[in-house]
């Protein structure tokens, strides 16, 4: 049976919901970053392939199906942009342990599913991917606009993070 995902905010909490029922809960204070793991640029929600949600002793992996591109991007605009914590990179470069990919070896899906992870366990491998960011949906599509534009200065390139000693 595929697992119905969900996510929703029920006051200052990000909830996560399996056939409407409630498996998980994030207060948004303990968030202290989000990783959006994107196909291609990551230009719309569509490109979503799963998000990292980063908690001070947790990461908590969410694919795209639960929803959270709209969670994240959408609502709580104010929230995003006042936490300056959302960063992005491209599933390309954002390889994850294959312990994390389930299924059988060639069958193995790219996409994780849903899981709660010590945040010791997937730091390390956080800490290698050429992040893009802090930014938030709306200033991302801003910065991508005035790149695009005919003679646009040179130091409109992405905002890569890296982490310190790098």
């Amino acid at each position: 049976m595929r697992m119905e995902l969900n996510t929703a905010w029920q006051g200052m909490d990000l909830v996560v919901l399996e056939h409407d029922h409630e498996i998980d809960r994030l207060h948004a204070q303990d968030i202290d970053r989000v990783i959006l793991v994107c196909r291609g640029h990551g230009d719309t929600p569509g490109d979503l392939a799963f998000a990292i949600i980063e908690t001070p002793t947790e990461h908590v992996v969410l694919p795209a199906e639960s929803g959270i591109a709209g969670r994240v991007h959408f609502e709580r605009q104010a929230f995003w942009a006042q936490r300056n914590c959302i960063y992005w990179v491209s599933e390309a470069q954002a390889a994850l342990p294959r312990r994390l990919r389930p299924g059988l070896w060639i069958l193995r899906r790219q996409r994780p599913g849903y899981m709660r992870l010590p945040r010791t366990e997937l730091a390390p491998t956080l800490e290698q991917w050429p992040l893009e960011g802090p930014q938030t949906w709306e200033q991302r599509k801003w910065d991508r606009i005035v790149r695009s534009r005919l003679l646009a200065p040179l130091d409109q390139a992405p905002r890569l993070h890296r982490p310190p000693g790098r």
